[in-house]
């Protein structure tokens, strides 16, 4: 397994260096000239040229793109240029709001949707199964947006439960006080198309040989689905949760936006209203980076799950 993880990572870095030279590109030459955002509209030639001079936008672009990997490996992207604050350290006092909110998110729909999908795949065909078919086809075709305005509407204003808004330092006064809501509307919307795509894994094993056999040999309903059907069908699940993670944590922005959240995902999108490169750079890259370290992470524990694995 010791190559494989090494293997592995070696071929991280040539991926990883193709985002970076298309992240370097698409700024340098689709995106609007730093200098002109920075200097306005009113910047005088003299002050757009002394402003392009300080960001090193007058040099070769052989040097630019040096320059943009040496940020990435020392971690020093500079300062933002809206707020003047060191991009590292602004991405440290944001994550842990964002962190507070994604984190129960991803835990809680997969945690319900595993059991859900798998009591609605035992039932196929049922009433039962259609009923949950129905609201769940219902449930994806509304907007995120409905379920905020109504959550806001029933659960603070009306019933007074959470607080619409607010964000302390305090981290369990934040999970416990103002994380409960936008957790609740997220999950809500994350839910449905969960217990569909598990529906199908869980069905899809119910389907096969062994488990009529399991059946066969007199063991119980319990130990088949426990036992064989869910140990099986995981192997799909931790495949979707390595892709469902990354649309969790940019899923997140809207509703840091929708409930006053101070976290990363306000202040990118915030970042890309008023052009600030070097923080959007910075998200492309470590999104990126975060992407292949969790598929990598989820290919290891397929061993934990099926022993059959075998990487070579």
């Amino acid at each position: 397994m010791a190559a494989y993880v090494i293997r592995r990572l070696w071929q991280m870095i040539p991926t990883l260096l193709g985002v970076v030279l298309l992240v370097f590109f698409l700024f340098k030459y689709f995106g609007s000239d730093p200098s002109i955002i920075l200097g306005g509209m009113n910047a005088t030639p003299e002050q757009i040229a002394s402003i392009r001079q300080q960001l090193g936008l007058d040099k070769p672009v052989w040097e630019q793109l040096l320059i943009f990997l040496k940020q990435i490996v020392t971690f020093d992207w500079g300062k933002s240029w809206a707020t003047q604050e060191p991009v590292s350290a602004l991405f440290a006092s944001r994550m842990p709001a964002t962190l507070t909110v994604t984190v129960p998110i991803l835990i809680l729909e997969v945690l319900l949707a595993i059991p859900f999908a798998m009591a609605v795949a035992t039932v196929r065909g049922s009433l039962t199964d259609r009923a949950v078919m129905v609201c769940t086809t219902v449930a994806v075709s509304i907007s995120l947006l409905v379920y905020v305005i109504l959550a806001q509407y029933l659960f603070a204003f009306r019933l007074g439960w959470f607080p619409v808004q607010g964000w302390t330092k305090s981290f369990w006064v934040n999970l416990t006080t103002y994380a409960p809501l936008p957790i609740l509307v997220v999950v809500a919307v994350g839910l449905a198309p969960q217990l569909r795509l598990y529906r199908s894994f869980f069905l899809d094993e119910l389907g096969h040989d062994y488990v009529r056999t399991a059946r066969a040999k007199g063991l119980s309903e319990r130990t088949v689905l426990l036992k064989h059907v869910l140990r099986n069908a995981l192997i799909p699940i931790l495949t979707n949760v390595a892709v469902l993670l990354p649309g969790v944590f940019v899923g997140s922005f809207l509703i840091e936006v929708f409930f006053s959240i101070p976290g990363l995902g306000r202040e990118i999108l915030l970042a890309v209203n008023r052009g600030d490169y070097p923080v959007i750079q910075a998200f492309a890259i470590y999104l990126a980076a975060l992407t292949m370290t969790v598929n990598l992470i989820v290919d290891l524990l397929y061993i934990l799950v099926d022993p059959r694995v075998v990487f070579k």
